[in-house]
């Protein structure tokens, strides 16, 4: 007995749309994924399998499936465009910031010299200040704390004959002009 396999979505395009994808995979500069798509439903409308058009383009079967089901369903439009997702929601908002901004300056649990990112991210779990929280969030948060703080740095004027400018704490303040 012979399995027989058979497609579910096939794909037809017209003249005028695979002259398009043509001129899409062909000519131009396109997102990768955008030409890979292309190149697919190409290779899929010449009667081409799944099997078979992943080892031409290098790419898996359940790539060339999911672009022949979308294909089918939603168009050619959007197979090609990716589609938008909503922003998601911040994890730590002013006041979640604040209690970070405040562990990461107080006093290391014991046994240990500083607070680690994974530390400060079991410890804002720990105190349910987020239900979650990944290290790489928190890092960024404490990032985007220290480029606000020093953005907002205090910049003093020396006075007297010496003219360079200087930050609160006595240091350089790279790229600024001099006062007048």
């Amino acid at each position: 007995m012979q399995i027989v396999e058979m497609k579910l979505y096939n794909i037809n395009l017209t003249k005028e749309e695979r002259e398009d994808l043509i001129r899409l995979t062909t000519t131009g500069r396109h997102a990768a994924r955008k030409v890979m798509r292309g190149r697919i439903l190409l290779k899929a409308d010449d009667g081409l399998k799944d099997e078979q058009i992943a080892e031409h383009l290098d790419v898996n079967v359940r790539t060339v499936e999911k672009v022949r089901k979308q294909c089918a369903i939603d168009g050619i439009d959007a197979t090609l465009t990716p589609k938008k997702h909503p922003p998601q929601k911040a994890k730590l908002d002013g006041d979640a910031e604040a209690r970070l901004v405040q562990l990461a300056c107080s006093e290391p649990p014991d046994g240990r010299q500083r607070w680690t990112l994974n530390l400060l991210a079991d410890k804002l779990v720990e105190l349910e200040v987020v239900d979650s929280i990944s290290y790489e969030t928190v890092r960024k948060s404490l990032k985007k704390k220290r480029a606000e703080t020093l953005a907002n740095a205090t910049v003093l004027h020396p006075a007297g004959t010496e003219r360079r400018v200087r930050c609160g704490d006595g240091g350089r303040a790279r790229g600024l002009p001099s006062p007048i």
